[in-house]
């Protein structure tokens, strides 16, 4: 720490030299040519043409009257070449620079004896200057929680954090270009609601005060995506934020980015194929392969995705065919399966927990489908089966990455189901679905049998670049 605040004051003096010399370090623009990797790329053109570069010095290495520097932008880095008789007086500017500050370079395109391409300097313009000395550069930034807390730096110094936030971006317009081509519309629905739905999760509430209300961010797009629906807009989309209050952890942060997409004339099975489509063209485009490694493990996606039913997940792992259960004997087996049953007020939602502790992880690419209707409030009932609703979730390298149903248009139904979620929560149960009589009415006027699907954008991107936790594929995550 001692070091660190000698590197500051030292720092603030040449600050201090710069000023003297009337050099404002802290210009409004710069205007630049090319970037590093062009100048790599196309050396052959651009030696020995004048070109202008700005980025942040990474390295100095002198040599008497001249100097090499290093200079990152967000192609790469760059080797500029300094001389005093080229620059003459503003060669003293070089000793007042420090490893950080931003620079900004007018030169010719060279290579030096070591066939390294190099702009040799023939003017300079300091750009900003770092009063604090970066992460040392081979080490980087290596505590975790650092690094999320303090992201710039995790960028400036770990070049692997950089590629992933780059790449992460790819992912998303790729995501969006696979369903642009096939006819969906991107919309935009309001984060601040009135009532909240579309899953079952504890809200965040917030305040409008020129209305004096209540709001809640939303847990999930649903309700207003079907809305378009109901509107006639056939294949509609969004991907943004969603807001849940609930715990942290490597899978989990309380602001998430969520795929949700709702098509006509479709169900589950459409879903299921459009699942499969999509990650098809995620990884041609981004693996070249249908075998991927996530964390040490193999998955491969050579034989499709493997389909099994939730209580058939549940039977294979306990030998228990909870299908004819009642409450009653679901919640003794969960207590003998050392399953915490407390809040919990529906066979579903124990069954839940049971799959949860008993089933969960699956790593190979897995739909679990038909659940039990009660945790499943907008789902069509499945075709010639009491209880159970055409709902899948997609599970990918041991983590649940999404939800998909057959959407129920049935807006007597769907009543009788919101009232009955409500009765829940007079029970205790804070994750319900709330009763939304706009949403009622909007379902009154005729919905077409719709398939709808959500997939946790943030899950999809850790799986594609091998990274650990969801803290590391989300810029700034919420921390304790």
């Amino acid at each position: 720490m001692e070091e660190e605040l000698d590197q500051v004051e030292f720092r603030k003096k040449n600050l201090k030299g710069l000023k003297e010399k009337g050099i404002s370090p802290y210009p409004y623009r710069f205007e630049r040519s090319h970037l590093s990797g062009e100048l790599k790329e196309d050396f052959e053109q651009l030696e020995g043409k004048k070109v202008s570069v700005a980025g942040r010095i990474r390295a100095v290495r002198s040599h008497g009257k001249s100097t090499f520097m290093d200079i990152q932008d967000s192609s790469g880095t760059i080797q500029v070449y300094l001389k005093s008789d080229t620059l003459k007086e503003d060669y003293e500017i070089v000793s007042l620079l420090n490893i950080g500050d931003f620079l900004g370079v007018k030169g010719e395109v060279m290579k030096t004896r070591m066939g390294e391409v190099t702009i040799w300097v023939k003017d300079l313009t300091v750009l900003s200057k770092s009063l604090h000395p970066l992460p040392e550069k081979w080490h980087g930034l290596s505590d975790r929680e650092e690094r999320y807390r303090k992201r710039y730096l995790d960028l400036i110094a770990n070049e692997e954090s950089f590629r992933v936030f780059k790449k992460r971006s790819e992912i998303i317009r790729a995501i969006r270009n696979f369903l642009d081509e096939r006819g969906f519309i991107e919309v935009d629905t309001p984060i601040l609601q009135p009532e909240y739905g579309g899953g079952f999760a504890k809200p965040f509430v917030t305040r409008q005060e020129s209305i004096k209300k209540d709001l809640y961010l939303r847990i999930a797009d649903e309700l207003y995506l079907k809305r378009l629906i109901i509107g006639g807009m056939e294949k509609v989309y969004e991907i943004g934020r969603d807001f849940r209050n609930e715990g942290l952890d490597r899978l989990h942060n309380p602001e998430f980015t969520m795929l949700e997409l709702y098509q006509a004339y479709a169900d589950y099975k459409d879903m299921m194929e459009l699942v499969e489509s999509l990650f098809d063209y995620l990884l041609d485009r981004f693996i070249g392969s249908k075998t991927i490694q996530y964390q040490g493990m193999t998955i491969s996606f050579e034989e499709g995705w493997r389909h099994i039913s939730f209580y058939e997940a549940l039977s294979d792992k306990t030998g228990i065919d909870f299908k004819p259960l009642s409450f009653e004997e679901a919640q003794s087996y969960a207590l003998k399966l050392d399953v915490n049953v407390e809040g919990l007020y529906t066979k579903g939602k124990i069954l839940d927990a049971i799959f949860s502790k008993k089933v969960e992880p699956i790593y190979a690419p897995t739909f679990v489908k038909d659940y039990p209707r009660d945790i499943s409030p907008l789902a069509k009932d499945k075709r010639d089966e009491k209880g159970i609703v055409e709902r899948f979730e997609p599970f990918l390298c041991g983590m649940e990455i999404g939800n998909a149903y057959s959407e129920l248009n049935d807006p007597v139904e769907q009543r009788r189901r919101f009232e009955y979620q409500a009765e829940l929560r007079k029970k205790g149960d804070q994750e319900t679905e709330s009763l939304d009589e706009d949403f009622l009415s909007a379902m009154s006027y005729g919905m077409p049998p719709t398939g709808g699907l959500g997939l946790g954008i943030d899950r999809i991107i850790m799986i594609l670049l091998d990274q650990p936790s969801i803290r590391d594929v989300i810029l700034f995550p919420l921390l304790r």
